[in-house]
């Protein structure tokens, strides 16, 4: 009797292996998967040039009223103690609001391709006495963020900027926490005239294993068109 128990536990246990190893994985698992930086695809679109010209442009006195900046913190969830990443920092105009808002228990990650534009934050962080923003020297297709370390991100006037967004959204996705929200403000053009449609900026996206949460216009006074928030999900399905 004990010979033909353990005989059938032995097979049921064959069988059961058998059944897990042959059976395909969860379409959204499947997707995430595929979402690996390296695996990432590159874009043929031609991205706008970098902008290279004097920060003062990004200092409109209005600008803050005109963002709505604050409600844009709030839909992000960033509060006291968290860090944030801003990606395309340039002047620093961002960061030092998120900053000033995270408290010196957070910390505010500002990522630039551009030296010169990293040594001017460097210089405004020390000038206003914040010692919680970090520059980091970005590439075109990373962000170079710790891993698991961030829990709001946003791409101000910059995504239609980035040479190879599928792969910097790929590795920012690592960088960021579980629940952690991206958001990404624009205006809507081809890619070449520094604008990019936000169709185009979701597809992207979830390409990059993040999916849409909600669309807001509010930023129109600022002259763009869109603010994307979005969070890690299944990745869109290209066509």
């Amino acid at each position: 009797m004990r010979h033909t128990i353990r005989l059938f536990s032995n097979r049921f246990i064959a069988a059961l292996l058998f059944s897990v190893a042959t059976l395909s994985p969860l379409p959204a698992a499947r997707a995430v998967l595929a979402q690996k930086p390296a695996e990432a695809p590159r874009i043929t679109r031609p991205p706008s040039k970098p902008y290279t010209g004097e920060l003062s442009i990004c200092e409109d006195p209005k600008r803050a009223e005109n963002l709505q900046i604050n409600r844009v913190m709030d839909l992000l969830g960033i509060k006291q103690g968290l860090n944030v990443a801003d990606i395309g920092a340039g002047s620093g105009w961002f960061t030092v609001r998120a900053a000033t808002r995270v408290g010196k228990n957070g910390t505010v990650y500002a990522v630039e391709i551009n030296p010169d534009y990293l040594r001017y934050i460097e210089e405004r962080a020390a000038d206003q006495k914040l010692s919680n923003i970090r520059t980091i020297l970005g590439k075109e297709d990373d962000p170079v963020l710790p891993r698991d370390s961030i829990d709001a991100v946003l791409i101000l006037k910059t995504y239609h900027e980035i040479a190879q967004p599928i792969l910097l959204l790929s590795h920012l996705r690592e960088a960021m926490r579980s629940g952690a929200l991206l958001g990404i403000i624009d205006r809507n053009g081809n890619g070449k005239d520094h604008g990019i449609s936000s169709k185009v900026v979701i597809k992207e996206a979830g390409e990059a294993g993040f999916t849409l949460v909600e669309e807001y216009d509010f930023v129109k006074p600022d002259g763009m068109d869109y603010f994307l928030v979005l969070r890690v999900g299944a990745a869109v399905p290209s066509h």
